[in-house]
């Protein structure tokens, strides 16, 4: 009886767009998504936590701008594309048996895997955008291990499936519906649902729809009774209407929040957090001087920048830095959240500044004013020290550094990410 179950289930939710081909077509974008959001992710991960012998592209300047907006609006797209994909292959979610050997069990294994860890990646991915974090785990470090689950899972799960995408991949025909019965299966769907019993000699014959009708009371008699007592209805979603459907989908998350990162895209920038022009010094806001408590430090007279090698330091006031030569440099600040904003600094080259207490090729480490935080130290590699248009910021936008901007002074430098663009300056180290 689960057996017949299971295959009038299959056979209720088939549909022309349920199919072979549309598997495979919504399958190959999903997969280019996830390995764009994987490649970008990983980019944007050792940007923050480097090898020791990493080095990173000072240009062109706006280069994580790109990489990180790029990584956030592809894991949006995953939605619609993740869903398509889970539509187009639900008939198989009732296969009868449902493991028939070990590439059964694996393709079932990873899909299962893949499902739920790209569903968790691209929810806390979206919430972290927001900096929301109703979570008791570390963002960071759990986003950073489901991407390996869920790469690993989808190359086991492809190569378990490989005959099947090489043969539909641009294979026509593929169109047809996947839900299909052997001989055996569809005896099994046509037999009666009550094997009604021989009259016994000397007793009348009752009839036989009150006789099935009494053995059908039960609950799995009165699901059987449904499903053979209702007419299937036709499907109506045609493999046309449903693609465009998901494209449309995709048009719209990602026109409608790839404004926070793209400029050409300001005017459509409809759900995502943050919007471009809005904040002090007319650029957007992370993390406050009050959330980091540096609203009485920052602004104490007796502040300097204290920039040190081994046991040679120099000190500098905001008086005496911008009594100095100023550069002025138009940078983006590129948040990880995905959102970033081309704005015009002026400062001190951190190069000229580090170059009084050590020669060229100096790796930095960065210590802010901040009291806590996980980017309250941070490390420069000697690539960014020795760009020209690294800067230890005074101004921006033509205006004194906001101090939710970072006043005094604050770090900018080309291709890197928002966080590491150290705010509240107290102390540079050479390495």
């Amino acid at each position: 009886m689960l057996r017949r179950l299971l295959l009038n289930m299959q056979r209720a939710v088939a549909a022309p767009s349920r199919n072979p081909r549309l598997a495979v077509v919504i399958g190959r974008l999903l997969a280019t998504a996830f390995l764009v959001c994987f490649g970008t992710g990983l980019y944007s991960h050792f940007l923050q936590e480097p090898l020791p012998w990493m080095h990173f592209p000072t240009q062109p300047s706006n280069l994580y701008q790109y990489t990180q907006g790029i990584h956030i609006t592809a894991g949006i797209a995953c939605f619609p594309l993740l869903f398509g994909k889970l539509y187009t292959v639900f008939p198989n979610l009732f296969e009868t048996p449902p493991i028939t050997g070990i590439g059964s069990l694996l393709a079932r294994a990873s899909i299962a895997v893949f499902v739920g860890a790209s569903l968790v990646e691209i929810t806390i991915g979206l919430l972290n955008t927001f900096q929301f974090y109703p979570w008791p785990f570390g963002f960071r470090e759990v986003h950073f291990a489901l991407s390996f689950v869920i790469i690993g899972s989808l190359a086991i799960h492809i190569a378990v499936k490989l005959p099947i995408i090489a043969r539909y991949w641009r294979k026509r025909d593929g169109y047809r519906p996947e839900v299909s019965f052997d001989a055996d299966e569809q005896a099994a769907l046509d037999a009666p649902l009550i094997d009604v019993p021989r009259p016994v000699l000397g007793t009348p014959l009752e009839p036989v729809a009150s006789k099935v009708a009494s053995q059908a009371s039960g609950l799995t008699g009165r699901v059987f009774a449904w499903i053979d007592g209702t007419p299937r209805p036709q499907p109506r979603t045609s493999r046309r209407t449903f693609l465009a459907t998901v494209g449309a989908s995709v048009a719209a998350v990602v026109l409608l929040t790839a404004g926070q990162s793209f400029a050409v895209l300001k005017p459509f920038n409809v759900f995502a957090p943050r919007e471009k022009g809005i904040g002090p010094n007319q650029v957007p806001v992370n993390r406050t001087a009050m959330a980091a408590q540096v609203t009485d430090t920052a602004m104490d007279a007796a502040w300097a920048l204290r920039i040190t090698n081994g046991t040679t330091t120099v000190a500098f006031t905001r008086a005496e830095l911008l009594a100095m030569p100023q550069t002025t440099v138009n940078l983006p600040i590129a948040c990880v959240e995905g959102w970033s904003q081309m704005a015009t600094w002026s400062g001190v080259r951190l190069h000229d500044l580090v170059g009084r207490v050590a020669p060229d090729g100096a790796a930095l480490r960065i210590t802010s004013l901040e009291k806590e935080g996980g980017y309250r130290v941070t490390q420069m590699g000697s690539e960014y020290v020795s760009d020209l248009s690294t800067l230890v910021a005074l101004t921006l936008n033509g205006e004194t550094l906001d101090i939710d901007h970072g006043y005094p002074a604050r770090m900018i430098a080309p291709g890197r990410p928002g966080v590491l663009q150290t705010k509240w300056l107290d102390h540079v180290e050479v390495m």
